[in-house]
């Protein structure tokens, strides 16, 4: 890691405002602490206001306003392969806006564009990306849909539900929600609603009801923490 990098490592770690010892940081950057205190010398010689001493820890006081990023040709690559998966399959507004935030980047890359090994062939059908963009602005808005929905056996009902959370598994997209006609949360996939529409409401999330709630349930089904993983498709 450069020393560049390594320093302003350092300061986004201060500006949490915690207590901050130079052993974790040392752990973290996979430095030495010897290491650490004398970035924390620099830093301070150049007039960052941190507060602290050896064997103590370190906080930064007071506001400071950090100059322009500059990433390095690794963390670019990360960038562009993101927002190509992200231009092929989702819905329209944000693939609109994953191709704008893709030229930004290209532009800001050093001596030539990026050879990604990561490429997303196809794109997501049209009436695909326009229910997540309603779906998407629905969790943005905690609004119930009316939706009809075909089961893994052919079987067609009407439910009002509560979007949660969007789940992408490559080239399927499931949206897990609380299910009013259930009574308990349920995992949809996209491809498989016939309609989807606003039912004119808002929810309010309780307890019980909630995405983390149901994470917790997947945690204690599975044994352990799993981030992002649903329970069986609906």
């Amino acid at each position: 890691m450069r020393r560049a990098d390594r320093l302003f490592r350092i300061v986004q770690k201060l500006r949490q405002g915690r207590l901050t010892k130079a052993a974790d940081l040392a752990r973290e950057l996979e430095v030495s602490e010897r290491t650490v205190y004398r970035d924390m010398q620099e830093l301070m010689s150049n007039g960052l206001p941190i507060e602290g001493e050896a064997g103590v820890g370190y906080l930064l006081r007071g506001e400071l306003d950090m100059p322009p990023l500059a990433f390095t040709r690794e963390e670019l690559e990360a960038l562009v392969v993101g927002a190509r998966l992200i231009r092929a399959w989702t819905g329209g507004e944000l693939s609109t806006a994953a191709a704008q935030a893709l030229d930004k980047i290209v532009a800001v890359m050093p001596d030539a564009k990026p050879q990604s090994w990561l490429f997303a062939p196809g794109q997501m059908p049209k009436l695909w990306r326009k229910r997540l963009d309603l779906i998407q602005a629905a969790l943005n808005d905690s609004r119930v849909l009316l939706v009809t929905y075909t089961d893994a056996d052919g079987k067609p009902s009407q439910r009002e539900i509560w979007p949660l959370g969007l789940f992408f598994w490559g080239k399927v997209w499931t949206l897990t929600a609380w299910c009013e006609l259930r009574q308990d949360f349920r995992n949809f996939r996209l491809d498989r609603f016939e309609n989807v529409k606003s039912a004119g409401r808002r929810f309010q999330p309780v307890p019980g009801r909630r995405l983390d709630d149901y994470m917790a349930i997947v945690a204690a089904e599975c044994g352990a923490p799993i981030p992002g993983l649903p329970k069986a498709l609906s």
